[in-house]
């Protein structure tokens, strides 16, 4: 049975290309809203990191109705570290909305998002976005598309992909640029006329695969889903099956989407998206299947992560004085629970019970979660990222790659070819682009382990990098880390503006008179390769001698301030970062200097 009253598709792109935007203009469109209901700015982004940081980190569903067809449409991630996201969500959908930047072309992750759809064979329609930009260059954007498509092997019928022109801010869509539009009028009818209507057999015993987990603390567990076969009922005695085998269930309630909203619903068919709760130790690419006639659907495949860090408890001397989860215990529950939902991440539990190795796509889906725990009260401490290397069969040792593209003034090409050549990158392609180049570089995965920062100082700033994973190759041998060695405090106390002019002409500050630091904290950056302990909290001697040098006003430097992102960054493998929910500070491992001094002449030896 086809069920015409009924499209799935998911909105895929390269990170800022206009997603949550467009499927907001959709929302207003189709009348999810009241004439006089106050909307927010990319109504999607529903966390609050989200709205702070502007980018889509948690796939979500949503529902318009359109001349009586329901359409779900799922929002998904553009960074590629989020990249489990999406892959989770095209085994719900029958085609897929590929946005791309009327001037930036297709992206990284552009290639990486349509790689996965084209995979599953799903329909794609071309959406080029933001037409409204002064620098729009629409037609040598369909061509690119056109390549990027003949490249990732498409087959005929995919390659026969409409193209809708749009600007998501203004709400209006078109099909060619001399079309007059004021809405996304010509967007709905192409989605109606290509995207395949589900064909299901909704009396056929039941089927659904676990997708998405979400959470309420009322109800408990949010299974979101989509019924593959058959038709579920509220209250139903369902089996569910996992690779351990298959246990007894009865769901609770069914909720279907309309607009951002869950309706409660009696049934829901073959076909449909459902979120329902009753299922607790349901998980994701667990089967839903009948009661009597069970049957397992396969399971979700994630490609593995490529990044690790070792989260442990926080053992500095400030401990326990700022979050309120402080604990082994509460950092492995949390742990746990976060691994459940966040499909991409492993955890692996070490040697000691206060240390766990958690496993990522990537920096920013790491500290994701860092920033998400210490705002929710929990004090912790991490080491440096690793990239996770692997052996092949013949015993090679293989390191992950990433394929970075760097848009740059021409000016700094060559201040960035430098930098990269000493992180082993290899050129691959360069074009330029209205004064700018853009150079695709293939680099190891431990090569951009603090690049950002220095790429965005040998730009002044100027420059745009995005990267994506681009599988493993053999390693490229040892990658020059920092130069620099750190600033360290040899007592603890509170800092004074003396003893921080005395220190910083010995290389960067970190910090600001009147701030508490403890011995081993870092405090600055060398302007040498070697660590050097320094003393911050060093009172003037106050005495009725006055003397033309030392009775100057002291002119003390800004400090420089990190970003969570920019701690880990900079730490080196004997240093960690201690988040807590109102700092963040960089230590030394061994507080003690003695102690550090032992450590250093032994490696030494």
């Amino acid at each position: 049975m086809i069920r015409n009253d009924l499209r799935n598709i998911a909105i895929i792109a390269h990170v800022d290309h206009g997603k949550t935007t467009l499927v907001d203009a959709m929302l207003k469109q189709s009348g999810v809203f009241r004439a006089n209901e106050r909307v927010e700015e990319r109504v999607m982004d529903s966390n609050a990191l989200e709205r702070e940081r502007g980018i889509t980190i948690l796939a979500k569903n949503t529902a318009v109705m359109h001349n009586g067809t329901k359409i779900n449409i799922l929002d998904t991630p553009g960074h590629a570290d989020f990249g489990g996201e999406v892959e989770r969500v095209l085994t719900m959908v029958d085609g897929v909305l590929l946005l791309v930047d009327a001037y930036e072309g297709p992206m990284p992750q552009t290639k990486y998002v349509l790689r996965k759809a084209l995979e599953r064979n799903l329909k794609p329609i071309v959406v080029i976005n933001k037409i409204d930009r002064p620098d729009q260059r629409v037609d040598e954007v369909i061509d690119e598309v056109l390549d990027l498509f003949i490249e990732l092997d498409a087959n005929d019928e995919q390659l026969e992909f409409p193209v809708v022109l749009t600007s998501a801010r203004n709400g209006i869509a078109k099909l060619s640029m001399d079309e007059e539009s004021d809405n996304l009028e010509p967007l709905f009818r192409v989605i109606l006329e290509n995207i395949p209507a589900p064909d299901v057999d909704v009396d056929a015993p039941l089927q659904m695969l676990v997708n998405t987990l979400d959470y309420d603390d009322y109800v408990g567990r949010i299974v979101v889903g989509r019924v593959v076969r058959g038709t579920i009922h509220n209250g139903e005695n369902i089996t569910l099956m996992d690779k351990a085998g298959q246990r007894k269930a009865k769901i609770g309630r069914l909720y279907t989407y309309q607009g951002l909203k869950r309706v409660e619903v009696d049934e829901v068919a073959a076909g449909d998206i459902v979120a329902l709760i009753g299922l607790a130790d349901a998980n994701i690419g667990d089967t839903i299947a009948d009661a009597e006639n069970p049957e397992q659907l396969e399971g979700i495949s994630i490609d593995e992560p490529t990044l690790s860090m070792t989260f442990s408890v926080n053992t500095s001397p400030f401990a326990g004085r700022e979050g309120e989860f402080v604990t082994s215990r509460h950092l492995r529950d949390r742990l746990f629970k976060e691994v459940k939902t966040n499909v991409a991440m492993r955890l692996e539990e070490t040697e000691s019970p206060d240390s766990y190795i958690v496993k990522g796509r990537g920096e920013l889906h790491i500290s994701i979660l860092i920033e998400t725990m210490r705002r929710e009260g929990y004090e912790l401490q991490v080491g440096k990222p690793k990239v996770i290397m692997h052996r092949d069969e013949n015993g090679q040792l293989l390191e992950p790659m990433e394929a970075l593209t760097i848009d740059v003034p021409q000016d700094f090409m060559g201040a960035v070819m430098e930098g990269l050549g000493l992180r082993k990158a290899e050129l691959q392609n360069m074009t330029e682009m209205a004064g700018y180049l853009r150079m695709e570089f293939l680099i190891p995965a431990r090569g951009l382990i603090g690049f950002r920062n220095q790429f965005l100082t040998d730009t002044k700033g100027n420059g745009v990098m995005n990267h994506v994973f681009a599988g493993y190759a053999p390693y490229k041998g040892d990658i020059p880390g920092r130069t620099r060695g750190s600033l360290v405090a040899f007592e603890a106390g509170e800092t004074t503006s003396y003893g921080i002019s005395n220190a910083q002409e010995r290389g960067t500050m970190f910090i600001v008179p009147g701030e508490q630091v403890y011995e081993g904290q870092i405090i600055g950056e060398n302007s040498r390769e070697d660590d050097m302990d320094v003393n911050p909290c060093k009172k003037k001697h106050v005495s009725n001698m006055r003397a033309s040098g030392s009775d100057d006003a002291i002119r003390l430097i800004p400090p420089k301030t990190f970003s969570l992102e920019q701690a880990l960054e900079h730490i080196n493998d004997d240093e960690l970062v201690e988040v807590t929910p109102k700092s963040i500070r960089m230590r030394k491992k061994i507080l003690d200097r003695v102690e550090r001094g032992r450590m250093r002449a032994r490696n030494k030896q």
